[in-house]
Parts: C-alpha cells; structure tokens; sequence
C-alpha cells in the first residue's frame, strides 16, 4: 500500500522575521514542522504580509531590546560590562597618554569633566532608565580605573 506524503511550505512568525520551514503531513493528518538547516532563510515582510522598509525595522529596535532587557540576569551582565568597559577605557587612555608625556593635562581635565557631565546627566533626571544606569556603570569604572592608576603611579 502506497501512502501520500505532501510537502507544503509555511512560514513562522520569530520575533517579526519569517522563516521558511517545510510541514510534512502523514497519512493520518498530522503534521510536523522541519526547517533545514542549511536553508535558514530570514525575510523581513509585514503582518499584512508585504516587504518590510528598513525605517520599520529601525522602529521594532526599541520595543525588542526593551523586551530583551526585562530579564534581570540580562541586565546584571550588561551592567558588568558596562562597569568594566570603563576600567578599561580608563586603562587605555592613562596608557596611551601616561607613556607619550604630551597633553597629560588636557587628557585629566577631559576626563574629569566627562565624568562630571555623568554624574549631573544622572542625578537630574526624575526617573532612571536602564540605558543611564549603564552609562553611570561605566563613569564608576571610568572613575574606579584612573584611582587604580594612580595608586600603581604613587608606588
């Protein structure tokens, strides 16, 4: 007895992008979803089903990196590299400009004002979003990085 199997192609919805993926129906009328792997294509197309114009990708950003961000995990890491990001631009600009011996000056006087500007950027505002918390992060790690500088210089 020869049994039918009929391929038909369908598309899944994975956070606003369309993948192409193949469903096999079997004699009994149920059906499973395989997508191959080396034919993993994205298509950027809109709910009514037409092509997608890059300015309405641009828009989704904001609500998926909210949506990406709810995680408190997610936003302890980032939080963390973002505080290490600045030891190290801190490292790097003491270095580079430590070991020329030109515009030490202006280099501190650029970073304290830098900093300053964070500082009143993040106390001013009434409420404090995710994005501030990580650009205070990084001023603590900007801060913290010239203070580890300064003591290995003072020994």
């Amino acid at each position: 007895m020869v049994h039918s199997v009929s391929l038909s192609s369908t598309g899944l919805l994975i956070f606003g992008f369309r993948t192409q993926t193949r469903a096999l129906y079997g004699k009994s009328g149920d059906f499973t979803l395989r997508s191959s792997p080396g034919r993993f294509r994205v298509r950027a197309v809109q709910e009514n089903g037409g092509p997608r114009r890059l300015v309405d990708i641009i828009r989704i950003v904001p609500e998926l990196s909210r949506n990406y961000f709810r995680s408190p995990s997610r936003r302890t890491l980032f939080g963390g590299i973002s505080l290490l990001g600045g030891f190290y631009v801190a490292q790097t600009i003491s270095l580079s400009f430590g070991a020329l011996g030109v515009n030490d000056v202006i280099a501190a006087v650029l970073c304290v004002l830098l900093t300053e500007y964070a500082t009143k950027f993040y106390y001013s505002r009434p409420k404090i979003t995710f994005p501030l918390a990580l650009l205070n992060n990084f001023k603590m790690g900007f801060t913290y990085g010239l203070f580890i500088d300064a003591f290995k210089l003072a020994s």
